[in-house]
């Protein structure tokens, strides 16, 4: 990246440090953070993620955002920002990425919303007659697709036929996830799950578990943004898990992701989302069937 950077570092953003607001870019903080900047990372995240980034989270963008200011040696986020914004090249591409990965929100836990899980199990019996296909749409660091998974060896059985699709645009979590390895302690999971599907480290990976080869066969890890405007999935969709995601974006962006879901989910899918997420003005899509499940109409 030192190549791409030497022209812009030859002048720091004059304008970003003198325009510098409220938010006390150019005095009290390591770099100029201006209104105007704070409005261009809003912009920006919501062009390549579809993310609406609140008026408020000024401070929490400037936290994020200013490791990657260190890390590429931009003096202000006017000059990072300007940068990031005409570089091209792999270079540019892996820094897009790692601005999206800073400003995502990843809260997962094992079995969370624990309803949903329990209605699966029947959903999954009532279509165990056919291969399967599910896709868990934010997979964050993982807890969320071994849930899944879990429930799916604990319905069908471990050598059911069933595939599941797990995606997430920050490609640092889904490391993570593929990896597979938490902590012992981690919330969610009971004694019994942890001893069928774990395996507990030793030696210097003591206090840490694994999620167990047959589990983890189950899953095909891949990096997808919502927003792209090509959904190539491979073969439709029994189940989606689409959680806690739609609640960061605005309502025409909510209404572009659930007709592309739409039109990959088999006609009798369903969709898990979370528990603020309601979806009742897209009836021509989706019909609400319980507690935060939808089925394709």
């Amino acid at each position: 990246m030192t190549e791409l950077l030497t022209s812009k570092r030859a002048g720091s953003n004059a304008s970003s440090s003198a325009s510098a607001s409220a938010l006390g870019g150019s005095g009290d903080q390591e770099f100029a953070f201006s209104t105007a900047d704070f409005e261009q990372v809003r912009s920006l995240i919501y062009k390549h993620a579809g993310i609406s980034l609140q008026a408020g989270k000024q401070a929490m963008v400037y936290s994020r955002l200013s490791r990657r200011l260190r890390e590429t040696g931009h003096q202000s986020f006017g000059e990072y920002l300007g940068w990031l914004q005409q570089a091209s090249g792999p270079a540019a591409d892996a820094e897009w990425q790692e601005f999206v990965n800073c400003l995502t929100t990843n809260l997962t836990a094992f079995f969370r919303e624990e309803h949903h899980f329990q209605e699966m199990v029947s959903d999954l019996r009532a279509r165990s007659g056919r291969a399967l296909r599910i896709w868990c749409s934010a997979a964050s660091t993982g807890e969320e697709p071994y849930s899944i998974a879990m429930t799916v060896a604990e319905a069908l059985g471990s050598s059911a036929n069933v595939r599941i699709v797990a995606s997430d645009i920050d490609t640092k979590v889904l490391a993570t996830a593929q990896r597979g390895v938490y902590e012992a302690g981690a919330r969610g999971l009971s004694p019994e799950r942890l001893q069928r599907h774990f395996l507990r480290g030793k030696g210097g990976n003591s206090g840490f578990i694994r999620v167990k080869p047959e589990l983890a066969r189950m899953i095909e890890f891949r990096s997808f943004n919502l927003m792209s405007a090509q959904w190539q999935l491979g073969e439709p969709f029994d189940l989606i898990f689409c959680r806690n995601v739609m609640i960061y974006f605005d309502a025409p962006t909510q209404r572009r992701v659930l007709q592309h879901m739409h039109r990959v989910m088999r006609d009798d899918g369903l969709l898990y989302v979370g528990h603020s997420e309601n979806f009742t003005d897209s009836r021509e899509l989706f019909k609400l069937r319980g507690k935060t499940i939808y089925q394709r109409v």
